[in-house]
């Protein structure tokens, strides 16, 4: 299985300028990409809308064309919005890339199994949907020498990542806050990206 961290961390490294929008664990400000981000201008954490970072994503693909969005989804997340997936590929923009984490837990609420667990086929489904292409990796070392291809493959990408599940089980009244709200981070992509 791959470290939620390490993953986060080698997408920061191959984002060159694009987009990022992280949720749920690849959000997380303690192990996700706030913790790692070389480019916070041009990220995007979404929190408090589970399920929707999808949507979002597409929504900012379409807006910024010559620029790669790169999705950074929960599996329970994912599953909250399957119909993103043919949204998604009927848009067919050539500029997404939506990773999900599967640890197999809705890690941020305290670990509870997500329905179908271990008999989900994420690919496949992005596959059936008609994303242009697929891939899933269950280790850090075919990430790593598979980041490349990913990310020169024209999208719609989708790719499948089997993380380690990190059960979050601090009470939110204790959890550490982002540096930035989501309003904030908002601003700062449109200015990043040309927009006032």
């Amino acid at each position: 299985m791959i470290n939620n961290t390490d993953a986060v961390r080698l997408l920061d490294r191959k984002r060159k300028n694009n987009i990022i929008v992280p949720t749920m664990n690849a959000g997380n400000t303690r192990f996700g990409l706030p913790s790692v981000t070389t480019n916070e201008k041009l990220d995007l954490p979404l929190s408090g809308a589970m399920g929707k970072a999808s949507s979002l994503g597409l929504g900012i693909a379409l807006a910024q064309p010559g620029r790669k969005v790169l999705i950074l989804d929960g599996d329970g997340s994912l599953l909250m919005n399957l119909g993103t997936l043919v949204t998604i590929a009927n848009k067919a923009p050539k500029n997404v890339y939506h990773f999900v984490f599967d640890n197999g837990a809705y890690c941020v609420t305290g670990g509870q199994p997500v329905p179908g667990a271990g008999k989900d086929d994420w690919a496949g489904m992005a596959k059936a949907a008609g994303f242009a292409a697929t891939f899933s990796f269950d280790n850090i070392e075919d990430l790593t020498t598979g980041i490349d291809q990913v990310l020169s493959t024209t999208g719609p990408v989708f790719v499948h990542l089997k993380v380690a599940p990190e059960i979050e089980n601090t009470p939110v009244q204790f959890r550490q806050r982002p540096r930035r709200s989501v309003q904030q981070a908002f601003k700062d992509v449109a200015t990043s990206v040309g927009g006032r």
